[in-house]
Protein backbone atom coordinates (compact mmCIF):
# COMPACT_ATOMS: atom_id res chain seq x y z
CA UNK A 1 0.00 0.00 0.00
CA UNK A 2 1.35 3.23 -0.49
CA UNK A 3 0.66 5.50 2.48
CA UNK A 4 1.43 9.23 2.75
CA UNK A 5 2.08 10.76 6.93
CA UNK A 6 1.95 14.07 7.66
CA UNK A 7 3.75 14.68 11.08
CA UNK A 8 6.93 12.98 11.81
CA UNK A 9 6.26 13.15 15.49
CA UNK A 10 6.30 10.21 18.31
CA UNK A 11 3.20 8.65 16.48
CA UNK A 12 4.23 9.15 13.06
CA UNK A 13 7.49 7.48 13.53
CA UNK A 14 6.27 4.77 15.43
CA UNK A 15 3.89 4.41 12.12
CA UNK A 16 6.30 4.79 9.89
CA UNK A 17 8.58 2.02 11.33
CA UNK A 18 5.33 -0.09 11.94
CA UNK A 19 4.17 0.43 8.22
CA UNK A 20 7.60 0.13 6.50
CA UNK A 21 8.34 -2.91 8.15
CA UNK A 22 5.35 -4.92 6.55
CA UNK A 23 6.38 -3.83 2.98
CA UNK A 24 4.08 -0.75 2.43
CA UNK A 25 5.25 2.48 0.53
CA UNK A 26 6.04 4.97 2.94
CA UNK A 27 6.03 8.99 2.42
CA UNK A 28 6.35 11.25 5.39
CA UNK A 29 5.66 14.97 5.05
CA UNK A 30 6.91 17.50 7.53
CA UNK A 31 7.95 20.97 8.25
CA UNK A 32 11.20 19.98 9.65
CA UNK A 33 14.32 19.08 7.52
CA UNK A 34 16.08 18.04 10.87
CA UNK A 35 12.83 15.62 11.40
CA UNK A 36 12.98 14.46 8.06
CA UNK A 37 16.78 13.71 7.94
CA UNK A 38 16.50 11.17 10.93
CA UNK A 39 13.46 10.29 9.04
CA UNK A 40 15.50 9.02 6.21
CA UNK A 41 18.39 7.55 8.24
CA UNK A 42 16.42 5.39 10.51
CA UNK A 43 14.13 3.85 8.53
CA UNK A 44 13.53 3.07 4.73
CA UNK A 45 10.94 5.72 3.92
CA UNK A 46 10.82 8.81 0.71
CA UNK A 47 10.09 12.21 2.87
CA UNK A 48 8.77 15.72 1.76
CA UNK A 49 9.46 18.80 3.36
CA UNK A 50 6.66 20.79 3.28
CA UNK A 51 3.14 21.49 5.37
CA UNK A 52 0.57 18.93 4.85
CA UNK A 53 -2.12 21.20 3.72
CA UNK A 54 -0.36 22.84 0.86
CA UNK A 55 -1.48 20.84 -2.48
CA UNK A 56 2.12 21.07 -3.70
CA UNK A 57 3.52 19.10 -0.97
CA UNK A 58 0.68 16.45 -0.76
CA UNK A 59 1.01 16.13 -4.74
CA UNK A 60 4.91 15.72 -4.53
CA UNK A 61 4.58 12.99 -1.91
CA UNK A 62 2.32 11.75 -4.82
CA UNK A 63 -1.57 11.61 -2.79
CA UNK A 64 -3.00 11.25 -6.08
CA UNK A 65 -2.20 7.41 -6.03
CA UNK A 66 -1.95 7.40 -2.14
CA UNK A 67 -4.19 4.45 -0.47
CA UNK A 68 -4.00 6.32 3.04
CA UNK A 69 -2.86 9.54 3.89
CA UNK A 70 -2.47 9.40 7.65
CA UNK A 71 -2.48 12.95 9.28
CA UNK A 72 -0.50 13.27 13.21
CA UNK A 73 0.72 16.74 13.98
CA UNK A 74 0.00 18.41 17.04
CA UNK A 75 -2.81 19.92 15.42
CA UNK A 76 -6.33 18.94 15.19
CA UNK A 77 -7.55 21.43 12.64
CA UNK A 78 -4.31 20.81 10.49
CA UNK A 79 -4.99 17.71 10.45
CA UNK A 80 -8.50 17.44 9.16
CA UNK A 81 -7.55 20.08 6.44
CA UNK A 82 -5.43 17.98 5.36
CA UNK A 83 -7.09 15.04 5.05
CA UNK A 84 -9.99 16.85 3.17
CA UNK A 85 -7.29 18.23 0.84
CA UNK A 86 -6.05 14.73 0.70
CA UNK A 87 -9.28 13.22 -0.46
CA UNK A 88 -10.20 16.20 -3.04
CA UNK A 89 -6.11 15.39 -4.44
CA UNK A 90 -7.10 11.69 -4.91
CA UNK A 91 -6.25 9.61 -2.14
CA UNK A 92 -8.63 6.57 -1.40
CA UNK A 93 -8.91 6.71 2.75
CA UNK A 94 -7.68 9.43 5.15
CA UNK A 95 -6.97 9.33 9.01
CA UNK A 96 -7.04 11.87 11.17
CA UNK A 97 -5.40 12.08 14.79
CA UNK A 98 -8.41 14.54 16.99
CA UNK A 99 -7.44 15.47 20.19
CA UNK A 100 -9.63 18.49 21.43
CA UNK A 101 -12.38 16.84 23.79
CA UNK A 102 -14.66 19.84 22.16
CA UNK A 103 -14.57 17.52 18.87
CA UNK A 104 -15.47 14.73 20.90
CA UNK A 105 -19.50 14.71 20.84
CA UNK A 106 -19.14 16.09 16.81
CA UNK A 107 -16.72 13.29 15.71
CA UNK A 108 -19.59 11.04 13.60
CA UNK A 109 -20.73 14.46 11.77
CA UNK A 110 -16.95 15.54 11.64
CA UNK A 111 -16.08 12.49 9.89
CA UNK A 112 -19.12 12.93 7.56
CA UNK A 113 -18.86 16.52 6.47
CA UNK A 114 -14.86 16.02 6.32
CA UNK A 115 -15.41 12.46 4.75
CA UNK A 116 -12.85 11.02 7.02
CA UNK A 117 -12.74 7.29 7.48
CA UNK A 118 -10.86 6.52 10.43
CA UNK A 119 -10.81 9.21 13.55
CA UNK A 120 -8.20 8.52 16.56
CA UNK A 121 -8.09 10.31 19.88
CA UNK A 122 -5.43 9.28 21.92
CA UNK A 123 -5.93 10.69 25.21
CA UNK A 124 -9.14 9.48 25.12
CA UNK A 125 -7.97 5.74 24.06
CA UNK A 126 -5.29 5.37 26.71
CA UNK A 127 -8.11 6.53 29.42
CA UNK A 128 -10.27 3.74 27.91
CA UNK A 129 -7.21 1.03 28.35
CA UNK A 130 -6.80 2.53 31.89
CA UNK A 131 -10.55 1.95 33.09
CA UNK A 132 -9.95 -1.50 31.98
CA UNK A 133 -6.90 -2.42 33.85
CA UNK A 134 -8.81 -0.92 37.03
CA UNK A 135 -11.45 -3.17 36.25
CA UNK A 136 -9.75 -6.05 36.44
CA UNK A 137 -6.45 -5.12 38.85
CA UNK A 138 -4.59 -8.45 38.97
CA UNK A 139 -3.94 -7.56 35.24
CA UNK A 140 -0.67 -5.83 33.87
CA UNK A 141 -2.28 -5.26 30.67
CA UNK A 142 -6.30 -6.39 29.17
CA UNK A 143 -7.34 -6.47 25.49
CA UNK A 144 -11.00 -6.66 24.72
CA UNK A 145 -11.94 -9.04 21.22
CA UNK A 146 -15.27 -9.89 19.94
CA UNK A 147 -16.96 -6.62 21.39
CA UNK A 148 -16.05 -7.22 25.04
CA UNK A 149 -16.97 -10.91 25.04
CA UNK A 150 -13.29 -12.10 24.94
CA UNK A 151 -10.63 -10.58 26.78
CA UNK A 152 -6.85 -11.66 27.20
CA UNK A 153 -5.40 -10.47 30.49
CA UNK A 154 -1.61 -10.14 30.97
CA UNK A 155 -0.46 -11.08 34.29
CA UNK A 156 2.56 -12.20 36.16
CA UNK A 157 2.91 -15.67 37.56
CA UNK A 158 4.08 -15.83 41.26
CA UNK A 159 5.16 -19.06 43.30
CA UNK A 160 2.14 -19.05 45.43
CA UNK A 161 -0.39 -19.42 42.33
CA UNK A 162 -1.27 -23.16 41.71
CA UNK A 163 -0.29 -23.11 37.79
CA UNK A 164 3.39 -22.24 39.22
CA UNK A 165 5.07 -25.63 38.27
CA UNK A 166 2.13 -27.56 35.99
CA UNK A 167 2.15 -28.14 32.83
CA UNK A 168 -0.73 -26.19 30.30
CA UNK A 169 -2.28 -29.86 29.69
CA UNK A 170 -2.13 -30.66 33.57
CA UNK A 171 -3.99 -26.65 34.44
CA UNK A 172 -6.61 -27.77 31.65
CA UNK A 173 -7.71 -30.56 33.23
CA UNK A 174 -8.14 -29.36 36.70
CA UNK A 175 -11.31 -28.54 36.38
CA UNK A 176 -10.44 -24.28 36.35
CA UNK A 177 -12.70 -22.22 34.34
CA UNK A 178 -12.32 -22.49 30.34
CA UNK A 179 -9.45 -20.24 29.66
CA UNK A 180 -6.58 -20.56 27.64
CA UNK A 181 -2.46 -19.46 28.07
CA UNK A 182 -2.00 -17.84 24.54
CA UNK A 183 1.89 -16.84 24.99
CA UNK A 184 4.20 -16.88 27.77
CA UNK A 185 7.12 -14.17 28.52
CA UNK A 186 9.86 -15.85 30.16
CA UNK A 187 12.69 -13.39 30.55
CA UNK A 188 13.37 -12.02 27.15
CA UNK A 189 11.98 -15.83 25.50
CA UNK A 190 8.13 -15.27 23.81
CA UNK A 191 6.69 -18.77 23.96
CA UNK A 192 3.62 -19.71 21.89
CA UNK A 193 2.72 -22.90 24.72
CA UNK A 194 1.85 -26.30 23.65
CA UNK A 195 0.10 -28.88 26.17
CA UNK A 196 3.28 -30.18 27.56
CA UNK A 197 5.00 -26.69 28.52
CA UNK A 198 5.73 -26.05 32.23
CA UNK A 199 4.17 -22.26 33.47
CA UNK A 200 7.06 -21.01 36.36
CA UNK A 201 7.07 -18.37 38.98
CA UNK A 202 8.11 -15.27 37.49
CA UNK A 203 6.55 -15.97 33.68
CA UNK A 204 4.02 -13.11 32.44
CA UNK A 205 1.39 -15.58 30.69
CA UNK A 206 -1.48 -13.78 28.15
CA UNK A 207 -4.84 -15.65 29.55
CA UNK A 208 -7.40 -15.69 26.81
CA UNK A 209 -11.20 -16.60 27.43
CA UNK A 210 -15.13 -15.09 28.21
CA UNK A 211 -14.81 -12.34 30.97
CA UNK A 212 -16.31 -13.83 34.06
CA UNK A 213 -14.11 -17.30 33.15
CA UNK A 214 -10.69 -15.10 33.39
CA UNK A 215 -12.20 -13.69 36.71
CA UNK A 216 -13.23 -16.94 38.33
CA UNK A 217 -9.50 -18.31 36.64
CA UNK A 218 -7.60 -15.66 38.38
CA UNK A 219 -9.43 -16.08 41.76
CA UNK A 220 -9.44 -19.81 41.71
CA UNK A 221 -5.54 -20.17 41.06
CA UNK A 222 -4.37 -17.58 43.79
CA UNK A 223 -5.01 -14.22 42.03
CA UNK A 224 -6.39 -11.41 44.92
CA UNK A 225 -8.94 -9.09 43.16
CA UNK A 226 -10.33 -6.47 44.27
CA UNK A 227 -12.73 -3.66 43.28
CA UNK A 228 -11.67 -0.55 43.05
CA UNK A 229 -13.58 2.29 44.42
CA UNK A 230 -11.33 5.23 45.26
CA UNK A 231 -8.65 6.72 42.50
CA UNK A 232 -6.17 9.43 42.60
CA UNK A 233 -4.77 11.19 39.48
CA UNK A 234 -2.20 12.72 38.99
CA UNK A 235 -2.35 15.29 35.97
CA UNK A 236 -4.91 17.38 34.69
CA UNK A 237 -4.44 17.14 31.48
CA UNK A 238 -7.17 15.34 28.49
CA UNK A 239 -6.40 11.80 29.90
CA UNK A 240 -7.21 12.99 32.92
CA UNK A 241 -10.38 14.48 31.78
CA UNK A 242 -11.66 11.75 29.82
CA UNK A 243 -10.26 9.38 32.98
CA UNK A 244 -11.89 11.13 35.92
CA UNK A 245 -15.24 11.71 33.33
CA UNK A 246 -15.94 7.71 33.09
CA UNK A 247 -14.64 6.51 36.63
CA UNK A 248 -16.95 9.28 37.96
CA UNK A 249 -19.81 7.97 35.73
CA UNK A 250 -19.15 4.87 37.54
CA UNK A 251 -19.58 5.73 40.99
CA UNK A 252 -15.75 5.79 41.90
CA UNK A 253 -14.07 8.59 43.66
CA UNK A 254 -12.04 10.55 41.92
CA UNK A 255 -9.12 12.81 43.05
CA UNK A 256 -7.53 14.99 40.73
CA UNK A 257 -4.04 16.72 41.05
CA UNK A 258 -2.77 19.33 39.12
CA UNK A 259 0.16 21.74 39.49
CA UNK A 260 -2.18 24.66 37.00
CA UNK A 261 -4.38 26.59 38.57
CA UNK A 262 -5.96 27.76 35.95
CA UNK A 263 -6.42 24.01 34.78
CA UNK A 264 -8.00 23.33 38.19
CA UNK A 265 -10.67 25.77 37.90
CA UNK A 266 -11.80 24.63 34.57
CA UNK A 267 -11.42 20.61 35.75
CA UNK A 268 -13.75 21.92 38.51
CA UNK A 269 -16.37 22.73 36.26
CA UNK A 270 -15.90 20.28 33.99
CA UNK A 271 -15.50 17.30 36.59
CA UNK A 272 -18.69 17.84 39.30
CA UNK A 273 -18.15 14.67 40.88
CA UNK A 274 -14.64 14.89 41.24
CA UNK A 275 -12.29 16.12 43.65
CA UNK A 276 -9.94 18.69 42.21
CA UNK A 277 -6.48 19.78 44.40
CA UNK A 278 -3.92 22.38 43.27
CA UNK A 279 -0.32 21.07 43.72
CA UNK A 280 2.80 19.21 43.04
CA UNK A 281 1.90 15.37 42.65
CA UNK A 282 5.89 14.27 43.04
CA UNK A 283 5.89 15.95 46.59
CA UNK A 284 5.43 13.30 49.08
CA UNK A 285 4.36 15.49 51.79
CA UNK A 286 1.45 16.45 49.72
CA UNK A 287 0.52 13.18 48.85
CA UNK A 288 0.32 11.92 52.44
CA UNK A 289 -2.15 15.20 53.10
CA UNK A 290 -4.20 13.64 50.70
CA UNK A 291 -4.33 9.98 52.32
CA UNK A 292 -2.62 8.40 49.28
CA UNK A 293 -2.20 5.05 51.19
CA UNK A 294 -5.93 4.71 51.51
CA UNK A 295 -6.49 4.95 47.89
CA UNK A 296 -6.95 1.46 45.97
CA UNK A 297 -5.45 3.49 42.79
CA UNK A 298 -3.09 5.98 41.71
CA UNK A 299 -2.66 6.96 38.34
CA UNK A 300 -0.39 9.01 36.90
CA UNK A 301 -1.17 10.90 33.27
CA UNK A 302 0.79 14.04 33.43
CA UNK A 303 2.93 15.71 29.85
CA UNK A 304 6.17 14.29 31.89
CA UNK A 305 7.31 10.59 32.29
CA UNK A 306 9.64 11.47 34.97
CA UNK A 307 7.09 12.72 37.18
CA UNK A 308 4.91 9.88 36.48
CA UNK A 309 7.84 7.51 37.48
CA UNK A 310 8.50 9.14 40.32
CA UNK A 311 4.90 9.36 41.85
CA UNK A 312 3.74 6.43 40.95
CA UNK A 313 6.54 4.88 42.94
CA UNK A 314 6.00 6.89 45.73
CA UNK A 315 2.32 5.61 45.64
CA UNK A 316 3.94 2.30 45.66
CA UNK A 317 6.02 2.86 48.57
CA UNK A 318 3.05 4.40 50.62
CA UNK A 319 0.56 0.79 50.11
CA UNK A 320 -1.29 2.08 47.32
CA UNK A 321 -1.90 -1.43 46.02
CA UNK A 322 -2.94 -0.53 41.61
CA UNK A 323 -0.48 2.24 39.96
CA UNK A 324 -0.40 2.75 36.48
CA UNK A 325 1.79 5.97 34.62
CA UNK A 326 1.93 6.80 31.49
CA UNK A 327 5.02 6.61 29.32
CA UNK A 328 5.53 8.40 26.06
CA UNK A 329 9.27 7.20 25.46
CA UNK A 330 9.74 3.54 24.63
CA UNK A 331 13.32 3.81 25.58
CA UNK A 332 11.75 3.45 29.55
CA UNK A 333 10.04 0.70 28.93
CA UNK A 334 12.68 -1.57 29.95
CA UNK A 335 13.83 0.27 33.57
CA UNK A 336 10.48 0.54 34.23
CA UNK A 337 9.18 -3.49 33.36
CA UNK A 338 11.96 -4.06 36.73
CA UNK A 339 9.92 -1.21 38.57
CA UNK A 340 7.45 -1.92 41.44
CA UNK A 341 4.66 -0.12 38.88
CA UNK A 342 1.65 -2.25 38.09
CA UNK A 343 1.03 -0.97 34.85
CA UNK A 344 2.74 1.24 31.74
CA UNK A 345 0.30 2.71 29.30
CA UNK A 346 1.36 4.30 26.20
CA UNK A 347 -0.51 6.97 23.85
CA UNK A 348 1.43 6.07 21.12
CA UNK A 349 1.69 2.39 21.11
CA UNK A 350 -2.32 2.08 21.93
CA UNK A 351 -2.74 5.00 18.48
CA UNK A 352 -0.55 2.87 16.58
CA UNK A 353 -2.38 -0.39 17.27
CA UNK A 354 -5.60 1.77 16.22
CA UNK A 355 -4.42 2.58 13.09
CA UNK A 356 -2.72 -0.68 12.39
CA UNK A 357 -6.20 -2.23 12.91
CA UNK A 358 -7.64 -0.25 10.28
CA UNK A 359 -4.75 -0.56 7.74
CA UNK A 360 -4.63 -4.43 7.61
CA UNK A 361 -8.22 -4.79 7.58
CA UNK A 362 -7.94 -2.44 4.16
CA UNK A 363 -5.83 -4.93 2.81
CA UNK A 364 -7.83 -7.78 2.73
CA UNK A 365 -11.53 -6.01 3.06
CA UNK A 366 -12.92 -8.47 0.75
CA UNK A 367 -11.58 -11.25 2.34
CA UNK A 368 -11.34 -12.07 5.83
CA UNK A 369 -11.00 -8.64 7.67
CA UNK A 370 -9.03 -7.64 10.59
CA UNK A 371 -11.74 -6.56 13.41
CA UNK A 372 -9.17 -6.24 16.10
CA UNK A 373 -5.37 -5.91 16.47
CA UNK A 374 -3.04 -5.68 19.40
CA UNK A 375 0.65 -5.70 19.29
CA UNK A 376 2.55 -7.49 22.71
CA UNK A 377 5.81 -7.98 24.03
CA UNK A 378 7.34 -4.69 22.05
CA UNK A 379 5.79 -5.76 19.19
CA UNK A 380 7.08 -9.55 18.64
CA UNK A 381 3.75 -10.93 19.46
CA UNK A 382 0.23 -9.71 17.99
CA UNK A 383 -3.14 -11.15 18.98
CA UNK A 384 -5.64 -10.48 15.99
CA UNK A 385 -9.00 -11.00 15.65
CA UNK A 386 -10.26 -11.93 12.49
CA UNK A 387 -14.07 -12.60 10.70
CA UNK A 388 -14.69 -15.33 8.45
CA UNK A 389 -15.82 -15.13 5.03
CA UNK A 390 -18.34 -17.40 3.92
CA UNK A 391 -15.24 -18.24 1.37
CA UNK A 392 -12.71 -19.09 3.47
CA UNK A 393 -10.67 -23.23 2.63
CA UNK A 394 -10.86 -22.82 6.48
CA UNK A 395 -14.42 -23.53 6.94
CA UNK A 396 -16.07 -27.01 7.99
CA UNK A 397 -12.27 -28.37 8.68
CA UNK A 398 -11.76 -29.94 11.93
CA UNK A 399 -8.62 -27.72 13.60
CA UNK A 400 -6.91 -31.10 14.15
CA UNK A 401 -6.90 -31.20 10.50
CA UNK A 402 -5.12 -27.62 9.58
CA UNK A 403 -1.73 -27.22 8.74
CA UNK A 404 -1.31 -24.49 11.11
CA UNK A 405 2.50 -22.75 10.97
CA UNK A 406 4.51 -22.59 13.76
CA UNK A 407 4.88 -19.66 15.76
CA UNK A 408 0.55 -19.44 15.42
CA UNK A 409 -2.59 -20.18 18.00
CA UNK A 410 -5.84 -19.66 17.58
CA UNK A 411 -6.75 -19.05 21.04
CA UNK A 412 -10.87 -18.51 20.78
CA UNK A 413 -13.73 -18.56 18.43
CA UNK A 414 -16.72 -16.14 19.38
CA UNK A 415 -20.12 -17.97 17.53
CA UNK A 416 -22.88 -15.20 18.48
CA UNK A 417 -22.99 -15.65 22.23
CA UNK A 418 -21.33 -18.67 22.39
CA UNK A 419 -17.41 -18.11 23.18
CA UNK A 420 -15.34 -21.36 22.11
CA UNK A 421 -11.30 -22.27 23.51
CA UNK A 422 -10.93 -24.41 20.74
CA UNK A 423 -9.94 -28.02 20.74
CA UNK A 424 -8.79 -30.37 17.91
CA UNK A 425 -12.37 -31.10 16.65
CA UNK A 426 -13.75 -27.79 16.39
CA UNK A 427 -14.60 -26.69 13.17
CA UNK A 428 -14.98 -22.74 11.76
CA UNK A 429 -18.08 -21.74 10.70
CA UNK A 430 -19.03 -18.39 8.63
CA UNK A 431 -19.35 -15.24 10.92
CA UNK A 432 -17.35 -16.40 13.63
CA UNK A 433 -14.83 -14.12 14.85
CA UNK A 434 -11.72 -15.84 15.39
CA UNK A 435 -8.45 -14.59 17.55
CA UNK A 436 -5.25 -15.79 16.94
CA UNK A 437 -2.41 -15.11 18.64
CA UNK A 438 1.29 -15.00 16.22
CA UNK A 439 4.99 -14.66 16.86
CA UNK A 440 7.11 -12.48 14.72
CA UNK A 441 4.19 -12.98 11.77
CA UNK A 442 1.91 -10.43 10.88
CA UNK A 443 -1.42 -11.44 9.47
CA UNK A 444 -3.33 -9.77 7.15
CA UNK A 445 -5.90 -12.59 6.22
CA UNK A 446 -7.00 -15.86 8.39
CA UNK A 447 -5.63 -18.10 5.15
CA UNK A 448 -2.23 -16.95 6.19
CA UNK A 449 -2.53 -19.38 9.77
CA UNK A 450 -2.10 -22.38 6.96
CA UNK A 451 1.46 -23.41 6.50
CA UNK A 452 2.92 -23.34 2.49
CA UNK A 453 3.37 -26.14 0.91
CA UNK A 454 7.33 -25.50 1.34
CA UNK A 455 6.80 -25.58 5.11
CA UNK A 456 4.26 -28.90 5.47
CA UNK A 457 7.53 -30.39 2.81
Amino acid sequence: MKIIIVGYGKVGYSLAENLSAENNDITVIDNDAETLRRAADDLDVMYVKGNGVSASALMEAGVKNADIVIATTNSDELNMVCCMMAKKLGAQHTIARIRDPEYASELNQLMADLALDLVINPEQAVAAEIVRLLEFPPAIEIETFANGRVIMAEMKVTAEMAIAGKALRDIAQSGLPSVLIGAVLRGEEVVIPRGDFVIESGDIVYVVGRPSHVYDFSRKIGVHVQKIGNVMILGGGRVAYYLAKTLGEMEMKVKVIEQNRARCEVLTELLPRALIINGDGTDEKLLLSENVGDMAGFIAVTGHDEDNVISALLAKQFGVKKVIAKINRGAYFSVIKNMPIDNVVSPKAITSNHILRYIRGLKNAVGNPVKTLYRLVGGRVEAVEFSVDDLSPLIGRPLKDLPIADGILIAAIARGNEIIIPHGNDEMKQGDSVILITKDKPLTDLSEILQTESAVE
